[in-house]
């Protein structure tokens, strides 16, 4: 019998360790890491394919025994900060599932195509707004671990929520807070927080779905807005009228960016991210 209640927020949280890796990417880093001296490039590289090994680098360059008068923000950061060894123990503990998974229509094989794609448009975007743009592509990267980790750790309502509104949908936080009384940016927010990330990675989180709503308005958040609304319609394969009548303006006016713009940038940057593909 199906669970009549989905999950709490707290018992959610508690389950983060369901949360899985590329089966690819976890044995190429295995590789590069048994290497006398691994290559900081292809370190790079392979981290920035996978959102949950980024998570848990991230969150080991700021735990406790890496405690700076800074917060780590990005992937070349926290690489710098770790040790081999570190690096090792910690794609040793990866929970690498198939890409051939697929639950409720959710195939993991697009998410993780999805959330690079969000990571480039992140990045490009904050480039054009003179803004950090690893740190960009870092919580553009990571923005959809709330997603995951709902879909691993209560599939039932992960189901539920898919027969109301299909995953990416730009609609889909308000489906999820009718039905659960949370949403999915918020389950990746607490784990930011969870995981001793820097606050303003933490509050793009929070207020990704509705970025004008932060106290003080976000550059960042912004980016990641646009950059997730951009993604999403993508994956969705929506033509010029669904976009036109989708396109978060207020926010693009915020940045100086009207809808020309956003997607001009991203068939630039799309175009030209294949050292970063993996094969799914």
């Amino acid at each position: 019998m199906s669970r009549v209640k989905p999950l709490s927020l707290s018992a959610l949280l508690e389950q983060h360790l369901l949360l899985p890796s590329q089966p690819r990417v976890v044995a190429l880093l295995s590789s590069e890491l048994r290497k006398p001296e691994p290559g900081m490039r292809s370190l790079v590289q392979l981290f920035s394919t996978d959102p949950v090994l980024t998570a848990r680098l991230l969150a080991a360059a700021n735990g406790p025994a890496h405690l700076l008068g800074q917060r780590v923000h990005s992937i070349p950061e926290a690489l710098v900060l770790l040790a081999p060894v570190q690096l090792r123990q910690l794609v040793q503990k990866a929970a690498p599932v198939s890409a051939s998974h697929v639950s409720a229509g959710w195939s993991l094989a697009n998410f993780w195509r999805y959330s690079l794609d969000t990571a480039r448009m992140a990045r490009a975007l904050a480039m054009s707004v003179q803004a950090n743009a690893s740190q960009a592509y870092a919580v553009g990267l990571l923005h959809g671990l709330g997603e995951l980790l709902l879909q691993a750790a209560d599939p039932d309502t992960f189901f539920r929520l898919s027969e109301l509104l299909e995953p990416l949908h730009p609609k889909r936080p308000q489906v999820e807070m009718q039905l659960m009384g949370y949403c999915s940016g918020q389950i990746t927010a607490h784990l930011a927080r969870q995981w001793n990330f820097p606050e303003l990675i933490s509050d793009a989180f929070q207020f990704m779905h509705a970025p004008m709503e932060q106290p003080v308005f976000e550059p960042l958040t912004g980016v990641l807005h646009l950059a997730v609304w951009r993604a999403s319609t993508r994956a969705l394969n929506w033509g010029e009228r669904q976009l036109a009548v989708t396109f978060p303006a207020e926010t693009g006016l915020a940045l100086g960016m009207d809808i020309d713009m956003v997607l001009r940038q991203a068939s630039i940057d799309w175009h030209a991210a294949g050292s970063l593909d993996v094969q799914f």
